[in-house]
Parts: structure tokens; sequence; C-alpha cells
């Protein structure tokens, strides 16, 4: 279990807190929150992210503080990929944006007891069959070939199949009431659509986990290690959400970065797979002499791909065109939504940002003007905007 149970009780009692202190402080009053608000508590996750590793490194060794920071750093940045499905499964169920905390809060946790599943699962196939690093390693490998194919198109994939499925699990009724779970419609108590966004969230973060467990693994066989790094992670996610959803779309060689830790993190399984081999039909059921990559050489490798994808998307005029072109669209339909925000100081900021975004389309290089997605309709819900702008205006 990589740890005992007093120590285990450590961690559970952390994200209890966590969780606690989130829903009495942060969730339970129904607010939009400020950029300063996701700043501050995106800061404090953070801190105790490292102050955790800190404690580890301390009380565990060099060695497995810098496997816990692996992990976290690695699992932090597979999640920045959960966002664009988030921002997708949040636009698609147009959910108000005071109600989008509680969705958030309530769906993370949903991943999260699946991701426990997963990880201990993982762990007892490590346990029992010496060759599971074998099939973790291909399948990262597959999956950072399909990660980079879909970085050239990125857009709902399999999240739309888990948004079908919810829809037939449950049946609510299709108007919000702030945040609330249910409403009165007709003089009948009826369920608002937020239960439906919680399970298409966790859902959707389940089919993630199938490639970021298997990478943490890749780092550290210790469970506590890869339980503590993940649930820190998942907890922050929330408010990273509302820190980086005006950046995420900017984010254009993310996927590339994302993809080159996940083959890098499959090569390093296999390279532990050979290290231990006993399988008959590879070098005759003996160890296989190759390199073995140590965790500190692996984090490094890691955070220098996530830095230099990270920059080359922020400064690539690429990156500005389709964060203009997917902010602008997104903006709209969140304009033309009355029950999106209600505050009309919030609606004229979220206008301004719209006309912000179309100034920034309109001085586009032709060679990216060419390149927006089904632009007619882009054009025709640009339009309906500021029709319903100057229709509201006084006057």
């Amino acid at each position: 279990m990589g740890a005992s149970g007093p120590v285990w009780s450590v961690i559970v009692a952390v994200i209890a807190g966590l969780v606690l202190i989130d829903y009495l402080f942060s969730v339970r009053r129904s607010h939009t929150p400020t950029l300063h608000e996701a700043a501050a508590w995106s800061a404090i996750y953070l801190g105790i992210a490292i102050a955790f590793g800190v404690g580890v490194w301390a009380f565990g060794g060099a060695s497995r503080g810098i496997e816990y920071f692996a992990c976290y750093v690695s699992n932090e940045a597979l999640s920045i990929d959960n966002l664009f499905v988030f921002l997708f499964i949040v636009s698609s169920f147009a959910v108000p944006r005071i109600a989008q905390q509680k969705v958030l809060l309530f769906g993370i946790l949903l991943a999260l007891a699946a991701r426990t599943g997963f990880i201990f699962i993982g762990a007892a196939l490590i346990t029992t069959f010496d060759w599971a690093f074998y099939p973790f390693g291909i399948l990262l490998m597959i999956m950072a070939i399909n990660l980079a194919r879909q970085s050239e198109s990125r857009g709902p994939r399999t999240d739309t199949l888990i948004i079908r499925t919810a829809r037939r699990l449950v049946h609510t009724s299709d108007n919000y009431d702030g945040d609330r779970l249910f409403t009165v419609e007709h003089g009948r108590r009826v369920m608002t659509p937020m239960l439906l966004v919680m399970i298409a969230l966790g859902g959707a973060d389940i089919l993630f986990a199938f490639d970021s467990i298997p990478a943490l693994f890749g780092l550290t066989q210790n469970v506590y290690l890869v339980f503590s790094a993940t649930a820190l992670s998942l907890l922050g996610l929330r408010q990273l959400y509302f820190l980086i959803d005006g950046l995420l779309d900017r984010l254009v060689y993310l996927s590339y970065g994302l993809a080159a830790v996940l083959a890098f993190i499959g090569v390093n399984l296999i390279l532990q797979a050979l290290h231990d081999n006993n399988i008959p039909v590879i070098n005759h059921g003996n160890p296989v002499p190759v390199a073995e990559l140590s965790t500190s050489l692996s984090l490094t490798v890691i955070i220098v791909i996530l830095l230099v994808t990270t920059l080359a998307s922020l400064l690539s005029p690429r990156g500005r065109a389709q964060h203009a072109v997917a902010g602008a669209r997104r903006h709209a339909t969140e304009y033309l939504n009355p029950d999106y925000e209600t505050d009309a100081t919030a609606r004229e900021a979220l206008f301004t940002r719209l006309r912000t975004e179309e100034n920034e389309i309109a001085s586009l290089p032709a060679k990216y003007r060419t390149r927006i997605r089904r632009e007619a309709e882009l054009m025709e819900l640009l339009g309906q905007a500021h029709r319903a702008h100057d229709a509201g205006r006084p006057g």
C-alpha cells in the first residue's frame, strides 16, 4: 500500500478538510468566482500540494519526494486536457455561471472516487502480474499517438457519448434554478440538469484515468504517492478551470506536449518491464540489460516538455487566432443565454469581451481567417449577440 495506516489517515484527513472548506467557503454561497478569487484559491491548493510534497521528502526521503512531485506535475498537466472537455460539457448544457462551481466540485468528487478504484486495481495488477508494465506502456504510447492526432482539431470526442448516455440515464427538467438540484415547475418538484452535468463531468474524467493512472505508475509504484498526487491535483482543478478557462483555447500545442509526456512515460514503463523481465518469449525469460531512467530525470524531462509547448502556444500567432475565434463563439453563445449570467454589469462585461475578440478576429491575417471553421455560422451568431445587446440597451 506504500504507507502505514496512520500515514494514510493524514492524506484522507487533508482531502476531507479541503472538500469541506471548499464547500463551506466557496461553493455553498452561490456566486460567480472572480479572477482574483480563482487565483487565490489556486495558489492555496498549489501551496498545500507543495507543502505535502515537502513533508513526503522530509519523512520519506528525497527519492519518495521526487516521485511525488513527478506524479503531481504529470497529473496536473494531464488534467489540463480534462479542462477542455469540462469546458465543452459546461457549454453544451448551458450551465449558468453562478452554478458552475457546485457542478465542477461534485463532478470532480465523482471522478476522484472512480480514480481511487482505478489506482487500487492498477496496483493489484502490477503486484500480481510482473508483465503488467508491458500493456501499460503500450497503452500509453497508443494514447500518445491518438492525442497528437487530435491536436489539429481539438473538440468533442468521447465526451459526446458521455453526454448522450447521461441524458438517457437521468431525466431532468430543461431549466436551471440557480445551483439547485431540484426546483418546482407547474406545481411539481422536478430535478434540474445539475445532476446530469455532474454525471457527465465525472464520466468524462473516468476516460482520462485510462492514461493518467498508468502514467503515474510509470513514475512510481508507491500507491500512497499515486493517490496523494491524484487527489491533490484533482481537488485544485475546479479553481484552475475558472483561472485559465479564457486561455485554454490558446494552448494549441499543449496536446503535442502531453502526447510526448505519455510516450516518454510509456517508453519508461517498457524499459522497466524489460529490466525485470520474466516472460519466456522475451530473452528466454531473463532480464534484458537496458538503460534505466531515474525519477529525477523523468521529472526534468516532463517539466521541460510542458514549458516548451506552453510557451510555444502562448507565443504562437495561431494560438492567438484560435483563442479569439473560440472565445468569440463561446461568449456570444453565453450572452444569448439570459440564464447564463443574470447580473447586468457582468453581462455587459461579457459583451465587452466579445467585442474585443471580434476586433482580434478582424485583425487576423488572411491565412488565419481562412482556417475559421463554420465562419458563416460564427458571423450569424455574433450578429445575433449584437442585435440582442442593442435591443436591451435603454433608449
